[in-house]
């Protein structure tokens, strides 16, 4: 086999992301989200580390094509990851910014778009109050 061959071999969105990538994209996701002026002020007092591995186990899933169920997957008995009893729920247009900043985040990655959506549906109820 040549090595062109190895190069140019097509690969699954889920073959070339590991969970280093994720974690990276999450990450990004983040930052953009704590430089939205909007949306920041929902990070404070926020525990990020358990957010960011919270959001990176559903993306990790949805990205590998693994349905969660509603017994254990990652955020079903977690609730809202922005917002809750102290914070008014995000608006729909909040939301929708949301998962545009995670679009960006995956674009970066060179992911097929509808990777990308389907990610998006996947912590989409992440963010319903």
């Amino acid at each position: 086999m040549r090595i062109t061959e190895l190069v140019t071999c097509p690969r699954e969105p889920h073959d070339r992301l590991g969970p280093v990538a994720v974690r990276a994209a999450v990450h990004r996701w983040l930052r953009l989200i704590a430089a939205d002026a909007e949306l920041a002020p929902y990070l404070i007092g926020m525990d990020r580390r358990r957010l960011a591995a919270l959001l990176a186990a559903r993306l990790d899933a949805a990205l590998r094509g693994v349905r969660q169920g509603a017994d254990g997957g990652p955020g079903d008995a977690a609730g809202p990851v922005l917002g809750g009893p102290l914070r008014s729920p995000l608006t729909g247009e909040q939301c929708w910014r949301v998962l545009d900043y995670l679009a960006a985040a995956l674009w970066s990655l060179d992911l097929p778009a509808a990777t990308v959506v389907h990610a998006q549906r996947a912590v989409a109820g992440l963010l319903r109050a």
